[in-house]
């Protein structure tokens, strides 16, 4: 039996009634049974003789967390949206104009509408819990705040700070939302919350909204007509693009709904937003980011969720390597509470790797007292000894990607550890397999591949060779989620998926600049589609002497000689001395922070391009850029190394920095057309050859006329 979506209670003593949000499921979202459902309950609320006020809470976990992403995401009907729409404002601006004060009980997470809703409320105190977060992420998911979100908060806090959390979709804590005034006040305990919100209703205030008063003002000081405001909506609008390169609609959407809003009365600005709202929804652009940062990342991690037996959770954690990596992942572990031991063959390394940990631990975490910090660097030691590793459950391998070398460190680690321990590997291309050859029980050994900087990459690719047991898979898709990283899984092979996808990009990137496309212009494609890094300047921080070494390795595992115009350009700079940013001269010159191409690439050219036209150049530099990494992520697909597509696109944008805009590789081809992008790799394999061979499962599914992901 379904229950009452909505209930009010009501104190006779107090004078206070609370209307309970309870929708059906884990959650309360906004959709059209939320707007049928809240309407008679604030009504039957306003009916109660002697009421001095309402307070809006939630029996659910977290106070309201949105949008209802189903609906949006189904939804390409403007006419419904408007009505959807239509409602919501209304009951909102019943809120706002009932005559009595509104409190918004904020016990959990107000995300999007959520939040919307609480700011329709007169006075907002949220639970100082850091599980508690506040704020309108909607343009990560390619739409804007659609329930009055881009009017309301800008009157609330001015428009800067507004614009600020609009257009970045920003999430804060609920102490930060205090001081940024997001909300009112904070409580420590639910039990204060309902307190303090009586304490409210009882102090009398005004319950009306300061932009329902005649003399309403924007606070901050800055008028949307003043020259200070179109200096403010001309510079915002222009660090946006230069941010986003047009990549992205949402964000510019939304500062256009609070620019045009902003000169308008109050209802007049709702429908404003509307309109932008109701654009966004039913753009491709969204439907493509709702399908991959909503639904392809919830399967994604639902999949890490595989049954672990309590006893055998990892408690332990040794890494072997105290380089940036494993100094970077000792300090996730720790944070996320275990215990680690960091080991590296020399004490000065030892060092850097444990001043490296401290410095995390007083930048990235600057809330703790001085004890806790010391409590948390106390979870890690250092050591130069292999036996201190005894006790482990897991052993992280992070040493420089040379086989020998691992299969060394791998025999002796073994040989001190528990028969239950799990060893896994940092490698990022090296096969799981061929690393397994120096294990006495490749059942327990794994592939976890992090990114750097560790600290901050939410993508963990976990890689299970035919060997790897299933408990053994368990345990580290775990161990993934107790450290708050995004887990795929994929089959074991050379590169795994997003080392052959990043290599894809990179390596076209060169290729461009060896058949003599301007850099600066490759780059700017590469902004211009939405990608996160440009693929030249990224290639300098992986460092090129790097990647010379990959090929070598390609060359071993291929059983053939690269012999490509990028491959021969890398190995030129490499010869040149010029390794990468680490060297301080790559692709790129280096002086301090400041960076400029290198004039010197015009004379590694091999060939020289005929095109002048700077627009169909950029447009050829970017289809090249898009393509090729669509290419090897199909490839990944075909050849079973992907498990899924989601997999692939959560892979590609989180791990690589594929455009979010996109949704991703397999997203991005069905929004070409899979007949276009067929077209087009065939035309390059004809002028360049194999490297652009069209799998016969895409020309397939090309010639049916089918897609990767289902119409919507």
């Amino acid at each position: 039996m379904m229950q009452e979506q909505f209930k009010v209670d009501f104190d006779s003593d107090s004078g206070i009634a609370t209307i309970w949000m309870q929708m059906n499921g884990r959650a309360n979202k906004i959709n059209p049974a939320f707007g049928a459902g809240f309407k008679p309950a604030f009504e039957a609320a306003l009916k109660h003789d002697g009421l001095q006020g309402i307070i809006i809470a939630s029996s659910h976990k977290d106070f309201c967390v949105g949008a209802d992403i189903d609906f949006v995401y189904e939804t390409r009907d403007p006419e419904k949206l408007s009505e959807t729409i239509a409602g919501f404002h209304q009951n909102l601006r019943r809120i706002e104009t009932c005559g009595k004060p509104v409190v918004a009980a904020i016990t959990g997470s107000a995300l999007g509408g959520g939040y919307e809703l609480a700011l329709a409320c007169h006075h907002r105190i949220a639970l100082d819990k850091p599980s508690v977060q506040i704020g309108l992420p909607e343009v990560n998911l390619g739409l804007i705040p659609g329930g009055g979100g881009t009017q309301r908060l800008p009157r609330l806090i001015g428009l800067q700070p507004a614009l600020e959390v609009i257009a970045q979709g920003q999430i804060v804590r609920a102490n930060k939302a205090v001081s940024k005034g997001l909300v009112n006040d904070l409580a420590k305990t639910n039990e204060d919350v309902f307190e303090k919100a009586a304490h409210w209703i009882k102090s009398g205030p005004k319950p009306k909204q300061p932009w329902d008063e005649s003399t309403f003002q924007f606070p901050g000081g800055v008028q949307p007509d003043s020259a200070m405001g179109r200096q403010l909506f001309a510079g915002g609008a222009a660090m946006l693009v230069k941010k986003t390169n047009g990549a992205f609609r949402a964000p510019e959407a939304a500062v256009q709904a609070v620019y045009e809003g902003s000169h308008l009365d109050f209802d007049s600005a709702l429908k404003i937003e509307a309109r932008y709202f109701i654009t966004c929804v039913i753009s491709d652009q969204s439907k493509d980011m709702i399908r991959t940062f909503w639904f392809h990342k919830n399967t994604v991690e639902r999949q890490s969720e595989l049954p672990t037996i309590e006893d055998a959770r990892i408690k332990t954690v040794g890494i072997l390597g105290a380089g940036m990596m494993g100094a970077g992942l000792a300090f996730i572990c720790a944070r996320r509470g275990y215990q680690v031991i960091l080991k590296d063959i020399g004490q000065e390394a030892l060092q850097r790797g444990l001043s490296h940990v401290k410095t995390q631990v007083e930048t990235r975490m600057r809330y703790l007292s001085a004890d806790e910090k010391d409590a948390l660097l106390g979870q890690i030691s250092g050591t130069l000894s292999v036996d201190d590793l005894s006790e482990c459950d897991l052993i992280i391998e992070a040493v420089f990607e040379n086989i020998d070398l691992k299969h060394r460190v791998i025999k002796e680690t073994e040989a001190v550890i528990k028969d239950d321990a799990i060893f896994a590997s940092n490698t990022s291309a090296l096969p799981i397999a061929d690393l397994a050859k120096a294990s006495v029980r490749p059942d327990r050994f794994i592939g976890l591949h992090f990114f750097s900087p560790v600290e901050q990459m939410p993508l963990l690719e976990v890689i299970q060779s035919k060997q790897t047991s299933e408990e053994t898979l368990a345990r580290a898709l775990d161990f993934g989620r107790q450290i708050k990283k995004t887990s795929i899984v994929v089959n074991d092979g050379y590169g795994f998926y997003t080392t052959r996808l990043f290599s894809a990009y990179v390596m076209e990137a060169a290729q461009l600049v060896a058949q003599g496309y301007p850099p600066i212009l490759i780059e700017r494609a590469a902004a211009a589609a939405g990608m996160v890094v440009p693929p030249l300047k990224v290639f300098d921080e992986v460092t090129l002497s790097l990647a010379a070494h990959g090929f070598e390795m390609r060359e071993h595992y291929d059983g053939k000689p690269l012999n490509e115009p990028g491959v021969r350009l890398v190995r030129a700079l490499v010869d040149l001395g010029r390794c990468g940013k680490s060297s301080g001269q790559g692709f790129y010159e280096y002086e301090g922070k400041k960076r400029v191409l290198w004039p010197g690439l015009a004379d590694l050219t091999e060939s020289q391009i005929t095109e002048t036209d700077p627009h169909v150049l950029l447009k050829t530099c970017q289809d090249r850029l898009m393509l090729s990494q669509a290419l090897e992520a199909i490839r990944c697909l075909d050849e079973g190394i992907l498990r899924s597509t989601a997999d692939g696109e959560i892979g590609a944008i989180f791990g690589v920095g594929f455009a979010p805009n996109t949704g991703g590789p397999f997203a991005w081809c069905d929004r070409r057309g899979l007949g276009s992008v067929v077209e087009s790799l065939d035309g390059l394999a004809h002028q360049y050859g194999e490297r652009y061979q069209v799998p016969d499962r895409l020309r397939q599914m090309a010639q049916n006329g089918e897609q990767f992901f289902p119409r919507v």
